[in-house]
């Protein structure tokens, strides 16, 4: 669980349909491989991962939630920054370094995102979405264990985003798992409204949106009119 599932869910469950994406044999030719991943990731998180956001919900009150929340999205800063640098973007990456500096400085660590009620604009950027940028093809749909939807192109940025990512080069094993887990409950306790919205066949409606909002993502919002008759 990273913050690009808490984007493709969120953004992507609005606009998704069954029909979207006509060429499945196209799009994931791995389809029993992948219905299988999907299956076991679905019953980890019905009966372990789910439970425990329901009950940290309950404990938590909603300030302190929400700060865990601008702390982690603090964090997602600093890999925005470095992304849209590789991709030319100057200005957003200036925005996303000043982000982190408000943040960090007057946010008490990103605990309150002075950044945005100062006006300066948060982006979503990973390294999938830079090799995107760059040219590089999405390639077949890919399910991976306990990471959730993804594809080729997208799976090898997200190794680079794993490794780069401040959390994992905490130098305490013990900090660094705590954190890591507080930051996978913290992104499905974004998910738990969001999922209501899931319909039909769960496989097909997930990745028909992930699918639909990393194509969003990668072209900056500029995207095919698939047509009404897709929607």
């Amino acid at each position: 669980m990273n913050d690009r599932l808490t984007a493709f869910l969120v953004a992507g469950l609005l606009v998704a349909s069954p029909s979207a994406f006509a060429q499945e044999s196209e799009i994931d030719p791995w389809e029993g491989f992948n219905r299988t991943v999907f299956e076991f990731n679905d019953g980890l998180d019905k009966y372990a991962l789910k439970p425990i956001t329901q009950g940290y919900k309950a404990v938590t009150p909603d300030p302190v939630e929400k700060g865990v929340t601008n702390f982690f999205g603090n964090i997602s800063d600093i890999g925005s920054f470095f992304n849209n640098l590789l991709q030319g973007k100057i200005e957003s990456a200036g925005e996303d370094i000043a982000r982190v500096a408000f943040n960090t400085t007057f946010g008490f660590a990103g605990v309150l995102d002075v950044a945005t009620a100062a006006g300066i604009e948060k982006h979503d950027e990973d390294f999938g979405q830079t090799l995107g940028y760059w040219g590089v093809e999405s390639g077949p749909y890919l399910v991976l264990p306990f990471f959730g939807p993804s594809n080729v192109r997208d799976t090898g940025g997200l190794v680079v985003d794993v490794a780069t990512s401040p959390i994992s080069n905490i130098e305490d094993d013990s900090a660094r798992y705590a954190v890591t887990a507080l930051q996978v409950i913290d992104t499905r306790a974004q998910l738990l409204e969001a999922e209501k919205l899931v319909t039909g066949d769960r496989y097909s409606f997930i990745r028909d949106a992930y699918l639909q909002s990393r194509e969003f993502k990668v072209n900056d919002g500029q995207v095919e009119d698939y047509g009404d008759e897709n929607f």
